[in-house]
């Protein structure tokens, strides 16, 4: 417990947290991460990597649907404009979301009312995760999981500084969208089950 206890209090300083900054969102999806079509429930969050002494942050969208990874951005920073830029990508390429749940933790990001706004503009009913309970993130941290043992742990060695690091996190991405395929997504990738599902 002790071990578990650590790794809470490491996530809430890595990321920057500043305590209540805005208005804390129900928690409209108690833990039913799955949706029956794409673009109906997003998922949100920021991971660090820590490479020869520095850091860098992946905030990536993942779909409830297709599991596919719907936009993402890395930065040396965790800021605000690293999840706008999310956000905005992320519209560019699906811009009907009326009806959209967008779900995060309590992070300041997420409390800022610029981005509040921002997703209330947009027509996405916005939902976080209690405090403390790494459970109501569970799909995003699963993919984060699965991204660090699959292209880092273990393969620290390979990457000579950060910018190669964030190549290799690009890569990996493409790869989990386009070729990596998931029993739960019957034997397709996340992009083959979208079309699947749309068709």
């Amino acid at each position: 417990m002790a071990e578990i206890k650590a790794i809470y209090e490491e996530h809430k300083h890595r990321y920057g947290y500043r305590g209540t900054q805005g208005p804390i969102k129900p928690d409209i999806i108690k833990r039913s991460f799955s949706a029956v079509y794409p673009n109906h429930k997003w998922y949100s969050d920021i991971t660090e990597f820590k490479l020869k002494g520095q850091k860098t942050y992946l905030s990536p969208i993942i779909d409830g649907c297709t599991q596919e990874i719907i936009s993402y951005t890395i930065s040396r920073s965790p800021n605000l404009k690293q999840t706008m830029d999310m956000l905005r990508q992320a519209w560019r390429k699906h811009p009907a979301l009326n009806g959209l749940i967008f779900h995060t933790d309590q992070g300041w990001q997420y409390q800022n009312g610029q981005l509040q706004a921002w997703l209330k503009n947009h027509g996405i009913s916005q939902s976080m995760s209690r405090k403390g309970n790494s459970l109501d993130d569970g799909l995003m941290e699963g993919f984060f999981g699965i991204l660090k043992r699959e292209m880092f742990y273990g393969f620290e060695k390979q990457f000579k500084n950060l910018t190669e690091l964030e190549d290799a996190i690009r890569d990996y991405i493409e790869y989990y969208n386009q070729k990596r395929i998931k029993i739960k997504l019957k034997g397709l990738t996340p992009l083959e089950y979208r079309q699947l599902v749309l068709s």
